[in-house]
């Protein structure tokens, strides 16, 4: 899997500490429900509108680490785009960190190709992420994911339903050739409310963790050259 020189920065939350990432992987997984059942059922919603079946389950889409931004505003070509709450695992020098990400997907593209629309949309990140000691005994069960469009509640839930982080950093370790290199991986979601894509221009993403702290972050999408 490529990596591409670009510097993303994180604060550590609660330690003062700032870490770097310069040269990096940044994937998006897809199809990470913990309920391989509801995942097919999905799998054969989206074949019912033309949406080609993912060779595997999960799937991990590679995208330009350059569109990996915790920037305030950022730009879209597509008029169909939308976000989603995502976890974010994230390894650097060899140590893991949790923070948040906005899988936001050119929804007109992902008609035709999956792959093509998580490429077509920067990836927000918020700026603050939680350091990990041991990725096997974190759990995101009990942690609220939501999201706002607009001033609007889109998404609310916990993350019980997605494979475990250590699942999904497993899979992507064997099935990619990073390594023991730096990356990011979104780790997927959980449904919209009401069930249908809003494509608005200011979202807002935030986890709450079981003892009360949040990570959150706010972004502007605007229409015109991607940056």
């Amino acid at each position: 899997m490529k990596t591409h020189t670009q510097t993303l920065a994180f604060d550590v939350a609660g330690t003062g500490e700032t870490i770097e990432l310069t040269d990096f992987a940044a994937v998006v997984a897809g199809y990470t429900g913990r309920d391989a059942a509801a995942v097919q059922h999905h799998i054969d919603e989206l074949a019912a509108i033309g949406v080609a079946p993912p060779p595997a389950v999960p799937m991990f889409y590679p995208v330009e680490s350059v569109t990996v931004s915790p920037a305030a505003a950022l730009d879209v070509a597509g008029e169909k785009t939308s976000g989603e709450i995502e976890p974010l695992y994230i390894r650097h020098g060899g140590r893991y960190y949790l923070g948040i990400a906005s899988d936001h997907t050119d929804r007109h593209v992902e008609t035709i190709d999956i792959g093509d629309s998580k490429r077509a949309c920067p990836k927000p990140v918020a700026g603050t992420v939680v350091a990990i000691p041991e990725l096997e005994s974190l759990s995101l069960d009990e942690c609220r994911a939501r999201s706002w469009v607009d001033g609007r509640l889109y998404q609310d839930g916990t993350l019980d339903n997605l494979r475990t982080p250590a699942n999904v950093v497993e899979l992507l370790l064997e099935r990619s050739d990073i390594g023991d290199g730096d990356f990011v991986c979104l780790g997927g979601t959980l449904p919209v409310i009401g069930g249908e894509f809003v494509y608005g221009r200011e979202w807002r993403i935030e986890l709450t963790f079981p003892d009360g702290n949040t990570i959150d972050h706010t972004y502007i999408i605007t229409k015109g050259q991607q940056s």
